[in-house]
């Protein structure tokens, strides 16, 4: 039994660890290290499968520390101020 085309367009939203690390911008090694260390959210478990959770990242990256320049951070945060 042959299923219909997806003709939507969306990304998913479990990444696997090269993935994840690339939506973020870093390396998988870089990855993780903050992964280990907090920075990073703890991977889910489907069956065999480990995966991170696209908005558990999304969360966390905008938690990582910066110069609060970026204006999408500080509106996903609560912290929308004028800079």
């Amino acid at each position: 039994m042959s299923r219909a085309p997806d003709n939507i367009a969306y990304p998913p939203r479990g990444l696997n660890r090269e993935e994840a690390a690339r939506y973020i911008g870093v390396g998988p090694t870089l990855f993780d290290e903050m992964v280990a260390d907090g920075r990073m959210p703890r991977p889910k478990r489907a069956n065999s499968r480990t995966l991170w959770d696209r908005i558990q990242l999304d969360a966390f990256f905008t938690d990582l520390p910066g110069d609060d320049g970026n204006k999408i951070d500080r509106i996903l945060s609560g912290r929308n101020r004028a800079a």
